[in-house]
């Protein structure tokens, strides 16, 4: 699925105006009748609910509005320039590709917006009489268009975000509870593009989207981690599915918390259903106990499936629907209200300071919540974490900074011992 492009957008330019003087048979001396040019062509993106992807800018990513006409003899104007319209689905986002200002967020079927302006058409001669001179032989010409290079920037807009680790079972729901159908094999990554489908329930509906598996990294973009999880923003409720047969489900659902915490904190604000995957399978029902306990005790009601067999597929639907029935209506800003802003600057990624001889450190604000995310009790979390700290570079800014076996690391509200 296209969900990130890059286009070129120009307006037309105004036509000139012109000089000329009326010039008819009992008038052989007439007074300047030079007329406008018309106004440059706007170029223009609207929603249209009716796409779901970018793909059709495949097809070309230059849009050139026309340039307006020239004025006419006998004060008569020049026609204006054809606009261009541009269509996207919604959930657009447009950016300014040079300067990297959100320009405006296209969520609503209505929302309309001209992103280049076309020139005003240049006034002919006979605005330019005086008492002092009757006779102008000056007119303007048209203003020049507007062009830029804009991104869009798509994130789809569903109610319900299903994650998880790849195979987790995230496709294979989504073909049940769903009209959807997308690619299913016993793999990881055969979902390589989100999926949306509509469920029903009664006389209502809600839209799903199935988010490829997320890997370790992924908020740093390994794995196409950045294009995945940009989807799951707009999702009002999360369902985190846990392969139940992992040999470590505790660890899988500890490492997609903590990547969607890391690349969105607002997403770990978002209610969450846990569900609990492949109970057709012995090693899965023999782990579910477990599972159910250590949820519970975190205060989560996890729900367990098998969507090959349908157990507890209604439950889940009901569950999903009450869920989102508690949560306030959601009131997208109008577009026309939508102030232009600016991208934060990336933050420092960490820092780190040494507090004694054989004490650091290590300061910022994704490593902390990576780490207050981590299950301490599970080597196999243990481990994910040190992968997190090799791969934001933290394990080697630590050597650098002198570190030795045996020394104290704080992070966070964490004392952690320094190994090999």
């Amino acid at each position: 699925m296209l969900d990130d492009v890059k286009i070129y957008v120009s307006s037309g330019n105004g036509g000139d105006g012109i000089g000329a003087f009326l010039r008819e048979k009992f008038m052989p001396r007439g007074g300047p009748a030079g007329g406008d040019g018309g106004k440059g062509g706007d170029v223009i993106i609207k929603v249209n609910p009716r796409l779901n992807t970018l793909s059709p800018f495949k097809r070309g990513i230059h849009f050139k509005a026309e340039h307006g006409k020239p004025g006419r003899a006998k004060n008569m104007s020049g026609a204006g320039g054809g606009n261009v319209e541009i269509e996207v689905p919604p959930g657009t986002v447009i950016k300014d590709a040079e300067t990297g200002l959100v320009i405006a967020d296209m969520v609503r079927p209505e929302d309309r917006l001209v992103v280049a302006k076309g020139g005003r058409g240049g006034r002919g001669n006979q605005h330019f009489a005086t008492a002092s001179n009757q006779t102008p032989r000056m007119a303007e010409k048209g203003a020049p268009g507007q062009e830029h290079w804009l991104i869009l920037e798509l994130k789809l807009i569903a109610d319900v975000g299903l994650v998880g680790v790849p195979n987790a079972g995230k496709s294979t729901l989504l073909s049940v509870i769903s009209n959807a159908r997308p690619k299913i094999a016993d793999y990881p990554f055969t979902t390589l593009e989100p999926n949306l489908g509509v469920m029903l329930y009664d006389d209502r509906d809600l839209v799903v989207a199935d988010i490829p598996g997320l890997i370790e990294g992924a908020h740093m973009g390994v794995g196409l981690g950045h294009a995945f999880l940009r989807h799951v923003q707009r999702t009002r409720v999360i369902v985190h599915l846990i392969n139940g047969a992992s040999e470590d489900p505790i660890a899988d659902y500890s490492q997609i918390n903590s990547e969607l915490a890391l690349y969105d904190e607002r997403l770990a604000e978002k209610p969450q259903i846990v569900v609990f995957t492949k109970m057709d399978l012995p090693e899965a029902q023999e782990r579910w106990p477990d599972i159910k306990a250590f949820m519970n005790g975190r205060g989560l009601e996890p729900i367990a499936i098998s969507a090959a067999t349908q157990q507890n597929v209604k439950a889940l639907i009901q569950r999903i629907f009450s869920t989102v029935d508690a949560l306030p209506p959601m009131e997208p800003t109008p577009i026309a209200q939508m102030p232009l802003y600016e991208l934060p600057e990336e933050e420092v990624i960490f820092t780190i300071v040494r507090e004694g001889e054989s004490v650091f450190r290590v300061k910022g604000r994704r490593i902390e919540r990576a780490a207050m995310m981590t299950h301490w009790d599970y080597e196999d979390a243990i481990m994910r974490f040190q992968q997190i700290l090799e791969t934001l570079g933290i394990s080697a800014a630590l050597e650098e900074a002198g570190v030795q076996v045996g020394d104290t690391v704080y992070i966070g509200d964490y004392e952690l011992e320094w190994a090999d």
